[in-house]
C-alpha cells in the first residue's frame, strides 16, 4: 500500500494528525464515544513539557503517503517500574487503520524508543496513571462504548496477535439491572456494618470536596486500596490536585457516597456517574461551542439510562468484610429516583475474586472483556 513513515509529534501540525486519525478509523462507528480533545492535548502537553519528572511520555504519529494513518503513545513510567520491579515501556492511545504493517511500524516505534531508555518489555494498552484507559478491547464490539473506557476495532487484536503479543491481564466490566428495592443479603450487612463498625454513609458538597479537603481525602483512600493492583502507582499531589479540580467537581454529590468509621476517617468511596456516552459522541470531541451543552443536558436534565459506576475502592484493612453493601444500600434508590434502569462498573480485573463476587445478589454480567498485551524486546 505504500511506504510508511513515524514520526515523533513535535509541532502543532503533528499533533493535529495525532488527534483526528481516529476520525477516519471510527467514520460511522455507532459505538465509539470520542475523547474530548482539549483532555488529550492537556496529558500529552503536560508531560512532554516535563511537568511529571517521573513519567517519560512520547506520542507518534504514522503516515501513508502523507496522510495520517495510526498514532501511539510511549510511555516510561519510572514509579511503576522501581515499585513492581520491571524495566516496561508502556504503549497507549493506540490506533491505526486496518493494516497490520502499520500496526507493526507504530508498536516498533515504541518498542525502539523503549530500548533507548534501557526498557525490556514492552505492554499496553496502558495509561500514564491507573486512573487512565486501559485494555484492548476483545469481546463484545457491538456494545456501546463509555468516556472511561477504550473502545477500539475487532481488527486491533487480531493484528497484536498476529505481531506476537500475547496475554498479560484481562478486565471485564460488570453489568446489573437496578432492582426496585436493596437486596435483604445488603440491607443485612449494611445494617450490621452500621451498628457494629460504626461504619455510616455520608454526602459532601463541593465546597467539602474542595475547601473541607474531602478531595484529598478520597484520593489517599484510593492510593491506599489500589496499591495492590496490576501496575498501579500512587498519584503524586499535583495529579490529586488536578483530577480533584477537573472530575469530582462534575461529580453529582448523590452518587458518590462515602463512608466514614466513628472517627470520621474515610474508609470506602464510590463515585458514579449517569452515561455520558451519547453527550459525548454529540460533543464529537469538542466542548465548544456547543459540545458543553450536551453535557450539560446528561448531567443535569435528561438522564440516560443507566449509570456509571466508575470507582468502588474500601480501605484494606476493611476489604472482604462487607463494606460494599452500604454503598448498594445507598446508591439503589438513589438509582431509582434518577430513573437509571441498568448499571456498568468500569474495568475490574478478572483475578479479583473478592470484587466480582460481591455482585452476585444483583444477578451480573461480566461484558467487555478489554486486555492488557505484552511482548519482550
Amino acid at each position: 500500500m505504500g511506504k510508511i513513515n513515524v514520526e515523533k509529534v513535535r509541532n502543532k501540525h503533528q499533533m493535529h494528525d495525532f488527534i483526528h486519525v481516529v476520525d477516519q478509523i471510527y467514520k460511522g462507528c455507532e459505538q465509539y464515544v470520542p475523547d474530548l480533545v482539549s483532555d488529550v492535548k492537556d496529558i500529552l502537553t503536560a508531560h512532554q513539557a516535563g511537568k511529571q519528572s517521573a513519567v517519560l511520555v512520547q506520542p507518534f504519529v504514522a503516515y501513508m503517503q502523507n496522510r495520517p494513518v495510526g498514532r501511539i503513545v510511549g510511555i516510561v513510567n519510572k514509579k511503576a517500574n522501581e515499585k513492581w520491579k520491571t524495566k516496561n515501556v508502556r504503549f497507549s492511545m493506540i490506533e491505526f487503520i486496518d493494516d497490520c504493517e502499520v500496526a507493526k511500524a507504530l508498536l516498533d516505534q515504541v518498542a525502539q524508543w523503549g530500548r533507548e531508555q534501557g526498557m525490556k518489555k514492552i505492554h499496553g494498552p496502558l495509561g500514564i496513571t491507573d486512573f487512565d484507559k486501559e485494555g484492548m478491547l476483545v469481546e463484545d464490539f457491538q456494545l456501546l462504548g463509555s468516556m472511561n473506557t477504550i473502545y477500539n476495532p475487532e481488527y486491533y487484536p487480531k493484528h497484536l496477535e498476529a505481531l506476537g503479543f500475547v496475554k498479560e491481564v484481562d478486565w471485564v466490566q460488570v453489568r446489573v439491572d437496578i432492582p426496585e428495592a436493596v437486596p435483604p443479603k445488603y440491607q443485612r450487612v449494611a445494617q450490621y456494618d452500621r451498628e457494629q463498625a460504626g461504619l455510616r454513609v455520608i454526602k459532601v458538597t463541593d465546597k467539602d470536596i474542595v475547601k473541607g479537603g474531602y478531595g484529598r481525602r478520597i484520593f489517599n483512600l484510593l492510593n491506599e486500596a489500589y496499591q495492590p493492583i496490576f501496575g498501579f502507582t500512587s498519584l503524586s499531589d499535583d495529579q490529586v490536585d488536578g483530577y480533584v479540580k477537573k472530575y469530582l467537581a462534575l461529580v453529582d454529590k448523590q452518587l458518590m457516597p462515602i463512608i466514614v468509621n466513628e472517627k470520621d476517617e474515610v474508609v470506602g468511596v464510590a463515585i458514579c456517574m449517569g452515561c455520558m456516552s451519547e453527550a459525548m459522541r454529540k460533543a464529537n470531541g469538542r466542548l465548544w461551542p456547543f459540545g458543553w451543552y450536551h453535557l450539560l443536558k446528561a448531567l443535569k436534565w435528561k438522564r440516560a439510562d443507566n449509570a456509571e459506576m466508575l470507582l468502588i475502592a474500601v480501605r484494606p484493612d476493611l476489604q472482604g468484610l462487607g463494606v460494599n453493601a452500604l454503598f448498594f444500600d445507598d446508591l439503589i434508590p438513589v438509582f431509582n429516583k434518577y430513573g437509571f434502569k441498568w448499571a456498568e462498573t468500569g474495568p475490574q480485573l478478572e483475578n479479583n475474586v473478592r470484587e466480582l463476587t460481591q455482585w452476585k445478589p444483583l444477578h451480573p454480567q461480566y461484558v467487555k472483556r478489554r486486555r492488557c498485551y505484552c511482548k519482550d524486546l
